[in-house]
C-alpha cells in the first residue's frame, strides 16, 4: 500500500504531502481542483510517461517521491532481487523528478533506474483506472493470466511444471533447428578439422625437433669443410716429421730441468706442461672425430624432407612446432565435444517429438482445468453484475486453441453480452461509459482478492450513474479495499460516505499563484462536504441531514 505521496512543482500544486491508511479513501472537491493531477503524479513514479509540461510555472524540475509498504508483497520482493535494488525492512520509496531539458532522475530506494524500470515494478503496486483506461482488465493479452491467477489452487503445480518443461522443450528445438540450419556448414568444418586432425597427427610432431634437424643438416651440407679442417689440425697436432705435440713435450722437457732454480722458471714449466697434456687431448678428440665422420646423403635427403613437412605445417597452423601443437590440440578438443555432442541429430528430432507428445499431454490438462475454472468464474462474475442492476448480463471466458506456447494451449477472451437477446462480445468492444465502470468494478471485485497490486486507483470511474446504481457501485470499491489499499477520486456521495479516509482537494490563491491543498475531512466537515455534493453550491439543512444518514448508513454496514 502507498503510505505516503509527496509532490514539488507539479502543475499548480507547489509543495504537496498526503498520507494514506490502509482500506479505501476518497478525494472529492470541485472540478478542477487537482484531483486528477494527484492521480497522474501516481502514475509517474509508476512509470507514467513524463513531460516537461508538468513542470510548475517557474520551476526548472518536478519531483514526486512514493512511499509503499510492500513486505507482504512476494512479486515485489522478486522484482528487487532480480534488479539488483537493495530491500528496505518492506518499505519501497520511489522518486521521480522530470527536468525542463527533458532529462528524468528516477530512484527506488535510493538506487538510480531507468523509466523502464519504474514501468515494470508499477503494475505490481499500484493499478490506475481512469473513464478511458481500463489497464489490466481491458488489455486481452492478460486475460489468461487473471483466469489463472483466479485458478490457482485448481491449477496447483501443473503449470509451472509444463512451464519448465516447455522451457526444456524450446531450448532443445533451437538445438535441433541450429544443427539442421546449419547442417552442411557443421559437416564441412568437421570435414576440414579432421583433415588437419589427422595431418597434424600423422607427422608425430615433437617440441625441439626442427631445431635439431636443423643442426644436423648444417653439419651434413658442411662435411668437406670440416673433413679438411679437421685432416689439417690433426696433421699439425702429430706430424710424425715434425709435430706440436712433440715439440712442446721436448720444450717441458728442457724446463723441468731448471724449474727448481727459480719460481719463474717453474711457473712457465707448468705452463708448458699444461699446453702439452691439452694438445695431446686436443690431437685423441681430431683422430676420433676423423673415424666417425661419415658422409649420409640419404640421411640429408631424409633431413630435408622432415624439414619441408614441418615448413608445410607451420604454413597453415603456426609459426612454430609450439604453435601446431597447441592448435591440434584445440581441434581436438572441438571434434571430440561436437562429434560427442552431435553424433545423431535424427535421436535428437526423435526426443524433441516425444517431449512435444508429452507437453501436448500436460496442456490439455491444464486446459481441462482452466475450462472449468473458467465456468465458475463466469457464474461469480455474472453474480457481482447482477448486484451492480446488470441482471441480464452474459459474461463469456471465450477459448481458442493455439499451438504449444509457454502458456499451454489456450489463449482466452472474456466476452460479454449486457442486453436481452444479444450475443456475447469481445469486453473490448463495449463502450457504454456506466457499463464499462460497473463491468470493470464487477471483475476488479473477483480479482482484487487474488492480484497482489498493493494500490488500487479509481479516477471517476462512476461517472454517468446515479442512484440504486451509484450505491452499488459504491459497495463494490469498498469491498475492493477489504483485500487492497483503494484510492477513489469520486463525485458520487454515495461513493464518499462509505470510505474510511476522506480528502477534500481545493484551489486557493497565495502570493498571486494558484496552488492545490489537499486536507483530510473530519466527521463534521464529511457531512458538509457529502452535503455540497447531494445539492451543489446550496447547501441546506435538509441536505445536510440526508449526508448524515448516508454516513451513518455506511457505518452500520460496514
Amino acid at each position: 500500500m502507498i503510505q505516503e505521496l509527496t509532490v514539488q512543482d507539479f502543475a499548480i500544486i507547489s509543495n504537496l504531502t498526503i498520507p494514506f491508511r490502509e482500506g479505501m479513501t476518497v478525494l472529492t472537491g470541485e472540478t478542477g481542483a487537482g484531483k486528477s493531477i494527484i492521480i497522474d503524479a501516481m502514475g509517474l513514479i509508476a512509470g507514467g510517461r513524463g513531460s516537461i509540461d508538468y513542470i510548475r510555472d517557474g520551476a526548472e524540475k518536478c519531483r514526486i517521491e512514493g512511499s509503499f509498504f510492500v513486505s507482504d508483497n512476494e512479486d515485489v520482493a522478486t522484482f528487487l532481487e532480480k534488479n539488483g535494488i537493495e530491500p528496505s525492512d518492506g518499505q519501497l520509496v520511489i522518486q521521480r523528478e522530470i527536468y525542463r531539458t527533458g532529462r528524468n532522475n528516477c530512484r527506488i530506494n535510493g538506487q538510480l533506474v531507468t523509466t523502464k524500470i519504474l514501468r515494470e515494478i508499477g503494475p505490481y503496486i499500484v493499478d490506475i483506472h481512469g473513464q478511458n483506461e481500463h489497464q489490466e482488465l481491458m488489455h486481452v493479452s492478460n486475460h489468461l493470466h487473471l483466469l489463472d491467477q483466479y485458478g490457482m489452487q485448481q491449477l496447483g503445480n501443473e503449470l509451472t511444471v509444463y512451464q519448465e518443461k516447455f522451457k526444456n522443450y524450446m531450448s532443445l528445438k533451437e538445438h535441433v533447428n541450429h544443427l539442421l540450419n546449419n547442417e552442411k556448414e557443421f559437416v564441412q568444418r568437421m570435414d576440414m578439422l579432421t583433415f588437419q586432425y589427422k595431418e597434424i597427427e600423422s607427422a608425430q610432431l615433437t617440441n625441439g625437433e626442427e631445431e635439431t634437424l636443423i643442426e644436423e643438416r648444417r653439419k651434413l651440407m658442411n662435411f668437406q669443410k670440416i673433413m679438411d679442417s679437421l685432416k689439417k689440425t690433426y696433421q699439425y697436432l702429430d706430424n710424425e716429421e715434425l709435430n706440436a705435440v712433440t715439440l712442446s713435450g721436448a720444450a717441458m722437457t728442457e724446463m723441468e730441468q731448471i724449474e727448481t732454480i727459480d719460481d719463474e722458471y717453474a711457473e712457465t714449466t707448468e705452463l708448458l706442461r699444461t699446453a702439452y697434456y691439452s694438445l695431446q687431448e686436443a690431437t685423441g678428440r681430431v683422430s676420433s672425430s676423423l673415424e666417425q665422420l661419415e658422409m649420409d646423403d640419404e640421411r640429408l635427403i631424409v633431413i630435408e624432407n622432415r624439414l619441408d613437412v614441418i615448413r608445410q605445417l607451420k604454413r597453415k597452423y603456426g609459426d612454430s612446432v609450439g604453435e601446431i601443437l597447441e592448435y591440434f590440440k584445440g581441434i581436438s578438443e572441438e571434434l571430440s565435444e561436437e562429434l560427442g555432442n552431435t553424433t545423431d541429430v535424427n535421436k535428437l528430432t526423435e526426443k524433441l517429438e516425444q517431449e512435444k507428445n508429452e507437453l501436448n499431454k500436460l496442456a490439455k490438462n491444464i486446459s481441462q482445468i482452466r475450462h472449468g475454472v473458467a465456468k465458475v468464474l463466469e457464474k461469480n462474475i455474472m453474480k457481482q453484475l447482477a448486484s451492480l442492476y446488470m441482471e441480464q448480463a452474459i459474461f463469456k471466458v471465450n477459448f481458442i486453441e493455439t499451438e504449444l506456447t509457454i502458456n499451454g494451449l489456450d489463449k482466452i477472451e472474456f466476452y460479454l453480452s449486457t442486453n436481452v437477446g444479444e450475443s456475447p462480445k469481445p469486453l473490448t468492444k463495449i463502450v457504454s461509459g456506466g457499463e464499462l465502470s460497473r463491468i470493470m468494478l464487477a471483475l476488479k471485485t473477483i480479482f482484487s482478492a487474488t492480484q497482489s497490486v498493493t494500490s488500487i486507483v479509481f479516477d471517476e470511474v462512476d461517472t454517468g450513474v446515479s442512484g440504486r446504481v451509484a450505491q452499488a457501485i459504491a459497495e463494490k470499491i469498498h469491498q475492493i479495499g477489504k483485500y487492497s489499499q483503494v484510492l477513489c477520486i469520486t463525485h458520487l456521495p454515495q461513493v464518499a460516505a462509505i470510505a474510511d479516509t476522506q480528502y477534500f482537494i481545493r484551489k486557493v490563491v497565495k502570493d498571486n499563484r494558484t496552488q492545490t491543498v489537499v486536507n483530510e475531512l473530519t466527521e463534521t466537515e464529511r457531512v458538509n462536504e457529502i452535503a455540497r455534493m447531494l445539492s451543489g453550491a446550496d447547501v441546506t439543512e435538509l441536505t445536510k441531514e440526508h449526508a448524515k444518514e448516508l454516513l451513518s448508513l455506511a457505518k452500520k454496514d460496514h
